[in-house]
């Protein structure tokens, strides 16, 4: 039997194991989301007559549906404090598109436009992770 370690706050860390797993599956669905709506979307615009000037709207819009679905994901199966987890699987999904925006720019970009999407992506989660957790009730 393994040995269950207390946090500083008496919460065991044992009993997060399953919950940090369904924050991070959360996520994963979240952007997997993404990946297929933007191939859907790129593959529109290479075969149609659709303009590129709504690749920011398709973009966010994408972004906070996603990351609801990660935060509803993340909160499901959380015993209570869904807004939380959704949070956390909000900001999670901001960091890593954050991440990657460094990766493809080689240069961290912290304007506008990326501050409004981590805070729609912080809300969005909170909003999926409340949805979660009184949606399986």
């Amino acid at each position: 039997m393994a040995a269950k370690t207390k946090s500083a706050k008496g919460i065991s860390t044992e009993e997060n194991k399953p919950q940090i797993m369904a924050l991070l599956m959360g996520v994963l669905i979240g952007y997997a989301i993404t990946c297929i709506v933007f191939i859907g979307y790129g593959i529109l615009l290479t075969y149609t007559s659709l303009s590129e000037a709504n690749i920011p709207l398709v973009a966010t819009t994408t972004c906070i549906v996603s990351v609801v679905l990660a935060g509803f994901d993340a909160a499901k199966g959380a015993a209570n404090k869904g807004w939380f987890w959704g949070i956390a699987a909000g900001l999670l999904y901001a960091v890593i598109m954050v991440l990657i925006g460094i990766f493809i720019n080689k240069a961290i970009i912290m304007d506008a436009r990326t501050v409004t999407l981590i805070i729609l992506c912080i809300a969005g989660g909170g909003l999926g992770g409340v949805l979660g957790i009184n949606l399986r009730r």
